[in-house]
């Protein structure tokens, strides 16, 4: 049975993009299941791309072939497919993207640029490697060809590597940064529970959330129902990460004054009295 391919894009749906890939992956590999896990990521954000991919990790089967593309340098970095120590396959530029995931399952088996004449689309658009070398290379392994099939061996060391976002802490003080805004305004930060631990701050009910345009005071809560119209809340979000939001039809982006992905955030606990009135 052919093997299920994972895509991830920041293509939107607007034009005809995502689709022709579809249309390459299906020609070339009939029985192809395609996931389209998402096409959403922010425009040209590697890092984004990086996280949500790494963040999903647990909920791919172990025999998807993931094919991601966000190439701001769209022909100017190799395209790569990478096999992990997991057994998973990747497919996409040599820009950092595949990172995360390739770390989250343990690191790199085999490494390869794809260079399959037989495999790649000719003439090859410059600015659509996605349709022209990267889905067919996916198809190819999706339909159980090996991965040595398609190019030169590469030295997984030489491969780009993004750092992680990792948040600083210190005793009573988390510095993080905004990750993520979404649709309703919910702030994702590069956060988690263990971050609270470490910094002394895991039997706070209430943070101070500050950032270099605007603050906030936010209950500590499990859900959405948990606040009130118009209140902030800190959650834990389905991808692991803290979580800033507001009660509807509040926006906690807006309310921190206007917050962007890559803005600095602190997380602290409130002065004491303040604290113990909330």
């Amino acid at each position: 049975m052919d093997r299920p391919i994972v895509f991830l894009s920041d293509f939107g749906y607007r034009n005809e993009w995502v689709g022709i890939c579809h249309a390459v992956i299906t020609r070339a590999t009939p029985g192809c299941r395609i996931v389209d896990l998402s096409h959403g990521v922010p425009p040209l954000d590697v890092r984004a791309g990086a996280l949500l991919l790494s963040d999903s990790r647990r909920f791919l089967a172990d025999d998807a072939v993931v094919l991601a593309v966000v190439d701001p340098s769209v022909g100017g970095d190799d395209d790569v497919a990478v096999e992990t120590n997991r057994g998973r396959l990747l497919v996409g530029p040599d820009n950092g993207l595949l990172t995360f995931l390739w770390q989250a399952d343990g690191g790199i088996r085999d490494a390869r640029r794809i260079a399959l004449e037989s495999v790649v689309i000719h003439p090859v658009a410059p600015s659509f490697h996605a349709r022209d070398v990267i889905a067919p290379a996916a198809a190819l392994l999706a339909r159980g060809g090996a991965l040595a099939e398609l190019g030169p061996q590469l030295d997984p060391a030489g491969l780009t590597e993004l750092p992680f976002p990792a948040a600083t802490v210190e005793r009573g003080k988390i510095e993080c940064e905004v990750l993520d805004l979404n649709r309703f305004g919910n702030v994702l930060l590069n956060a988690t529970t263990e971050d609270f631990g470490a910094a002394g701050l895991d039997l706070v009910s209430t943070v101070a959330i500050d950032a270099t345009s605007g603050s906030a005071r936010a209950r500590r809560v499990s859900t959405y129902i948990d606040v009130e119209s118009g209140d902030w809340g800190l959650i834990v979000d389905p991808r692991g990460w803290l979580c800033v939001i507001r009660g509807n039809p509040a926006n906690a982006a807006e309310g921190l004054g206007g917050v962007q992905p890559g803005d600095p955030i602190w997380l602290t606990a409130p002065p004491a009295a303040e604290s113990s009135t909330a």
